[in-house]
């Protein structure tokens, strides 16, 4: 048999043409817009579902996760001893000194708890190790340091890491060189620097 072109291969046509072209609608123009319709509404739903409940349930289990907010720290000074009291674990407060004085770090626990990437400067003097860029348990010393073996480099970066402290963490004190005696803080200065820092 040869092809004489007048033949199909397919199934007969016998609506005119008219089934092809109802085929290729699909649903239509109007069903079409029906379901663009739904979807928008769906995801308006969604996300205001998610701005009344979404963010009360991610920052609650935020919270949950952190330790209970703790009170200021009245404004005192602290021997090594003490301050490696505050280390995350001893006590919830973390608290560590960067050129003589003791910043309350405990709102970043994340960086300074115990395992934290500069957890290892938590209840200690961190001066060294930052203006070193050592987190090495080596790098910091277990008695008073007065720094003196430092280079002018090293202590302007001291100076710089202090002043970073100074601007997000509450300062609570001086760290005491062997045989200092504690300073006497009022409750006005003390008032006086927790409203400068809030």
């Amino acid at each position: 048999m040869a092809d004489d072109g007048d033949s199909s291969s397919g199934p007969v046509d016998t609506n005119g043409g008219q089934g092809a072209a109802e085929e290729s609608d699909g649903l239509g123009l109007g069903g079409m817009l029906l379901n663009i319709s739904a979807l928008v509404l769906v995801v308006a739903v969604c996300l205001a579902a998610y701005r009344r409940w979404g963010r009360r349930l991610v920052s609650d289990g935020a919270h949950g996760a952190e330790a209970p907010t703790l009170t200021k720290m009245r404004r005192r000074d602290f021997t090594l001893e003490q301050l490696g009291e505050y280390d995350g674990v001893q006590n919830p407060r973390i608290l560590m000194a960067v050129n003589m004085k003791v910043f309350d770090v405990t709102s970043g626990k994340k960086f300074y708890g115990k395992d934290g990437p500069y957890g290892i400067f938590a209840g200690r003097d961190a001066s060294r190790g930052l203006a070193t860029f050592c987190l090495e348990k080596d790098a910091l010393r277990d008695e008073y340091d007065d720094l003196s073996d430092l280079s002018a480099v090293q202590m302007e970066s001291v100076r710089e890491w202090e002043m970073q402290f100074q601007e997000k963490y509450d300062y609570v004190g001086r760290l005491l060189k062997p045989g200092d005696e504690p300073s006497e803080y009022t409750d006005e200065e003390d008032i006086k620097d927790h409203l400068k820092h809030d």
